[in-house]
């Protein structure tokens, strides 16, 4: 439980600036409704879901991988694979056409609006719902990163934040997604190649 409130707090602070401009549109074209609070906080809510559920999913697979390394011993002594293993991930998944495509649908809010708006309650909660998947399809892969990082670790969590949001909203986030890929790929290496420079790569202490 205490997980999903420091997950909640940790998604509001990365997710919601990169879904901004969709949230001030939705704002916009709600207002006139008869509810218009009531349609936001269902459209923020379907939001939540999507990433709340990933949170907790991510969370089960992170205590199945913790628990699989203290009954391995081999695993317990090459621990840093884990680490490199999820920078890998994160790169490599930097170059594929999901992530392409789910990126041109939180760049283009005002077409994603007029495709998919309804009135009502439970418009807007199946309006934040799919926007909800379309931003973890963009971003699962560099979410995991703060599972090797740590949740409270903010360093990695203004960059990725940072990445994130250039990614959708700046007028080069096309080029900063292969660059952002190789970056990842080579502290992947590096991790590889030097394990026992993981925890200053993931902002610790060596």
């Amino acid at each position: 439980m205490l997980f999903l409130v420091a997950w909640q707090a940790m998604v509001a602070a990365m997710m919601v600036p990169s879904s901004l401009p969709l949230v001030r549109l939705f704002a916009a074209a709600a207002a006139d409704q008869p509810r218009s609070h009531a349609a936001m906080a269902g459209f923020l809510g379907g939001y939540a879901l999507v990433w709340t559920t990933f949170g907790w999913l991510a969370f089960v697979g992170d205590t199945i991988v913790h628990a699989t390394v203290d009954r391995t011993p081999w695993l317990q002594q090459h621990e840093w694979l884990i680490a490199a293993g999820t920078l890998a991930l994160a790169g490599a998944f930097q170059f594929t056409a999901l992530k392409d495509r789910c990126l041109a649908a939180c760049r283009h809010p005002g077409a994603f609006l007029l495709r998919h708006y309804e009135r009502g309650l439970g418009g807007a909660f199946r309006l934040g719902r799919r926007h909800g998947l379309f931003c973890l399809g963009c971003c699962w892969a560099l979410m995991l990163l703060m599972f090797a990082a740590g949740v409270a670790n903010l360093w990695w969590m203004a960059g990725l934040t940072a990445l994130m949001v250039y990614e959708k909203t700046g007028t080069g986030g096309r080029r900063a997604v292969p660059v952002a890929g190789i970056a990842l790929l080579a502290c992947a290496t590096l991790v590889l190649a030097h394990p026992h420079w993981l925890p200053a790569i993931l902002g610790g202490h060596p």
